[in-house]
């Protein structure tokens, strides 16, 4: 602080403490509600951002079930920079991005940038609009899923719900690649 003091500040992990005191409330997606998934285009991948070690361990379980490949990020500072690196990519070989990236799943709250402003961002550059934005945040409540819906999400999910995350990503993806 100020006057030279070092301060101490206790970050916990919530979504890891609620992982170990609820192991058996949240259970992994079943092969039943992984099918029906539709294909991607060869080498796209869903990108994930979540600055949560158990987050990302529960979605990639939930991911590997679905036969969904993907790349994880644990900022959204870091999801963009990889994002552009799509971009990029697509340019280069002239293909739509969503050939290289067929869904963002983001988290809201997280360091360097957050879920909000990675999915506003996302939805206002002209190269990735087309890329689906699912939200999959432990905030809930009619209130942030209104602001979810003004940052241009396409979707909104509650953490550790890995059967309703399932659902939510074989619709979107479904809609998408149509």
């Amino acid at each position: 602080d100020e006057s030279g003091n070092p301060r101490l500040a206790l970050v916990l992990d919530v979504e890891q403490i609620l992982r170990t005191v609820m192991p058996s409330e949240i259970a992994d997606v079943t092969e039943e509600e992984a099918n029906g998934v539709p294909a991607l285009p060869p080498g796209a991948v869903i990108l994930v951002a979540d600055d949560s070690s158990s987050a990302r361990m529960l979605i990639g379980n939930c991911l590997e079930t679905m036969k969904l490949p993907y790349v994880m990020a644990k900022t959204g500072q870091e999801a963009w920079d990889k994002l552009q690196e799509f971009g990029n990519a697509a340019q280069a070989s002239g293909q739509p991005v969503t050939d290289k990236v067929a869904l963002l799943l983001t988290d809201l709250e997280m360091p360097e940038m957050d879920g909000f402003t990675l999915t506003r961002k996302t939805k206002g550059d002209a190269r990735f609009k087309q890329v689906p934005v699912v939200i999959h945040s432990s905030l809930s409540g009619a209130t942030n899923e209104d602001h979810v819906r003004g940052a241009g999400a396409d979707a909104y999910i509650p953490k550790f719900r890995p059967g309703e995350l399932a659902a939510t990503l074989r619709d979107v993806l479904t809609k998408s690649l149509r």
